[in-house]
């Protein structure tokens, strides 16, 4: 696997002071963090997010996710605990790039769904790679997760590359009037477990 540890220091968040674990993919540049609170290389659960990078969503305050709103409350979750690590992967927009992911905003103004977006452009629904995840988590010494996600997809690449999923822990935040569809389509569409009521708003 091309991932490679980098270097580690300490961040200071309002939720805690994190310490930050840069890698590198060798094989496609991309650099991604691992932010770990307490001791995680003991062999017991951590409690675990995977989270792929939004920049609309995460930096910028965006209301047509729920990613931001997704990111903080890990953080809280995680300083809460006391221990616990989050992965932030460098997969925007799915997997298809910022400006990609800006075009498909443009189709979905016009009226696309996020799935009827990408596959218009060309793309897969989802192109996240997961496997980044093995060596990075190899790195940590973490073998299981209490993995808070509202995805499948998640649990299934964990568990398929040898990482015990002890526990899903749903994490849904920052449900708003301008996301009701885009949640409607992850759960309808995606299989994410976000209750009836999403899946009934794509009916």
């Amino acid at each position: 696997m091309s991932v490679v540890f980098v270097a580690a220091s300490q961040l200071p968040t309002p939720f805690a002071v994190f310490t930050m674990h840069g890698f590198l993919d060798e094989e496609t540049g991309k650099e991604h963090v691992a932010l770990t609170l307490g001791k995680v290389d003991d062999g017991q659960p951590v409690l675990g997010r995977l989270h792929s990078e939004c920049l609309t969503g995460d930096a910028l305050f965006s209301q047509r996710c729920d990613c931001g709103a997704q990111l903080e409350a890990a953080l809280r979750a995680i300083a809460l605990e006391g221990r616990g690590v989050l992965l932030y992967l460098r997969q925007e927009g799915r997997g298809i790039g910022l400006l990609n992911k800006i075009r498909a905003y443009e189709l979905q103004d016009a009226g696309a769904d996020t799935v009827e977006a990408n596959e218009r452009l060309g793309f897969a629904a989802d192109m996240r790679d997961y496997s980044i995840c093995l060596p990075m988590l190899d790195h940590l010494g973490i073998s299981s997760l209490k993995l808070m996600t509202n995805n499948p997809r998640k649990v299934n690449a964990m568990e398929a590359f040898g990482i015990k999923v002890a526990e899903r822990k749903p994490l849904q935040a920052g449900h708003n009037a301008y996301n009701s569809k885009y949640l409607a389509t992850k759960a309808g569409k995606l299989g994410h477990l976000l209750g009836a009521r999403h899946q009934a708003e794509l009916e």
